[in-house]
């Protein structure tokens, strides 16, 4: 199935540090795995070619994508007077925020903690392979094993008839993996908890999620951002520090507390990155 699409790169959102479970099989294509599917993407352009029927795009990716909400119209709505992130939306104007899975983001960003990209995304994948909790399946639901094969992330049930707790010591996380099994213990024990999360406005799910042991303010904005899509969410970290310092003499900028503020984070952050 082809869609024409502006303001949408694959490999910008790749490197955006949002996503990091995506497979570059080929020069502007992607596997990729959402809510138990996969999907290959690949672009030309503002050309893309997704393996999926109509349906399934209508259904799952393109709410994934976030290809609903007008991207133009934000970058158009910066400050003219703000050369910086104007400069960056233009150079990382194909990032769009991704509606990814909230128990995905929240295990995600628990391991990312103190830990860089490629680390980040060999522990998610040490606990995905570990549990084999559910395949991710293509269109049609091919549940032969192949090297694209992609697994689902584990629930408390599923480490424990694989291992149990002492199994998550073994995957090199460190730490993290005390935080992953109280977390896993309490969404098993507090199923309501994570409906609640997604009624929630922004600064009311900062303060759900803070309450729980390896989860501070940083990992939360991104939970924040990339679990529940509250646009409004701006994590901060050594990156966006070195932006206030270099780009705004020491001061935050008002865009960082706009209604899209995680999107200009996004833009900004890519951009200073590549610098």
């Amino acid at each position: 199935m082809i869609q024409n699409i502006k303001n949408f790169d694959l490999e910008q959102i790749a490197d955006s540090g949002q996503c990091f479970r995506w497979r570059k099989i080929d020069e502007g294509k992607y596997l990729i795995p959402a809510y138990d599917h996969i999907v290959t993407v690949a672009q030309s352009g503002e050309k893309f070619e997704f393996s999926c029927t109509e349906a399934e795009y209508q259904i799952i990716w393109k709410h994934y994508f976030d290809l609903e909400l007008d991207y133009g119209k934000i970058i158009a709505a910066i400050d003219k007077n703000d050369t910086f992130l104007k400069e960056a939306a233009e150079y990382g104007s194909g990032i769009r925020i991704l509606n990814q899975e909230l128990w995905e983001m929240i295990i995600s960003y628990i391991i990312s903690q103190n830990n860089n990209i490629p680390r980040i995304k060999k522990g998610i994948e040490a606990v995905c392979d570990r549990y084999k909790a559910v395949i991710c399946k293509d269109e049609q639901d091919n549940l032969e094993k192949t090297e694209n094969e992609i697994y689902g992330f584990p629930h408390l049930t599923d480490i424990e008839k694989n291992g149990g707790r002492q199994s998550l010591s073994e995957l090199g996380l460190g730490y993290r993996d005390e935080y992953i099994w109280l977390m896993c213990e309490y969404e098993h024990e507090n199923k309501v908890f994570f409906d609640n999360l997604r009624k929630c406005d922004y600064e009311q799910s900062m303060k759900m999620l803070m309450e729980h042991k390896g989860i501070g303010r940083k990992v939360a904005n991104c939970i924040s951002l990339f679990g529940l899509h509250h646009l409004d969410a701006c994590p901060i970290d050594v990156w966006m520090k070195k932006i206030i310092d270099e780009e705004y003499g020491g001061i935050q900028p008002k865009w960082m507390s706009d209604r899209y503020a995680g999107i200009y984070q996004q833009y900004a952050f890519f951009y200073k990155r590549s610098k």
